[in-house]
Formats: structure tokens, C-alpha cells, sequence
């Protein structure tokens, strides 16, 4: 079965880094999407980034130029460096893959690392 498992959360200043990363098993094959959301108590889960096959990356105008999205396919991993961190960054973080070559695509999640960007 697929399973998400992701790390890297923490306390961090205004203006510090954090890396998260997010490890994937199962039979998940190749040539898949992957992305982070985050969600804050009281708000909607928002986007974050997309690492599409081929590498290419998508990102939201709030955190462009500020968060990268990687992956490592050996590793069936998937990361976000995450700079200039802000307090509204704080949330929960949650690792996404989305199968697409299957009967029904489907959308899997992680368990969540929260961050907090505080002073």
C-alpha cells in the first residue's frame, strides 16, 4: 500500500530555512505528480508546489522565489527547501502524490510536519 511519511518540521525564526522531506512506498511506479500543501488552523489548505514528470515545478505566488520543490527518484523522495520563512508560512505541511497511470487517479497524503516560524 502507498504510504507517505514526512520530516523536517520544526521551530524556526522569521527569515530562518527549513527542509522538509517526504519518503514514499508502495507500488507507485514512475512519471507521477508530487506536491506540498499547508494548512493553518482556521483556513483552507493552500498549495504550495508541484514537481511534475519531467521536473518541471509549479509554485504559488506566495511562496515563489522562497520555496523549491525536488524530488529523488532512487530514493522515491520528494523535499521543500523552504527560505525567507515567515510567521503567516506557519502551518501544517503535507506531502501529496497523485497517481495518474492507474484505472482511477488518485491523490495520496502524508501525515503532516507542522512548522512554526516564530519569534
Amino acid at each position: 500500500q502507498v504510504q507517505l511519511v514526512e520530516s523536517g518540521g520544526g521551530l524556526v525564526q522569521p527569515g530562518g530555512s527549513l527542509r522538509l522531506s517526504c519518503t514514499a512506498s508502495g507500488s507507485i511506479g514512475n512519471n507521477n505528480v508530487m506536491a506540498w500543501y499547508r494548512q493553518a488552523p482556521g483556513r483552507q489548505r493552500e498549495w504550495v508546489a508541484t514537481l511534475n514528470p519531467g521536473s518541471r515545478t509549479n509554485y504559488p505566488d506566495s511562496v515563489r522565489g522562497r520555496f523549491t520543490i525536488s524530488g529523488d527518484n532512487a530514493k522515491n523522495s520528494v523535499y521543500l527547501q523552504m527560505n525567507s520563512l515567515q510567521p503567516d508560512d506557519t502551518a501544517v505541511y503535507y506531502c501529496s502524490l497523485i497517481l495518474l497511470k492507474v484505472a482511477q487517479p488518485t491523490q495520496y497524503w502524508g501525515q503532516g510536519t507542522q512548522v512554526t516560524v516564530s519569534s
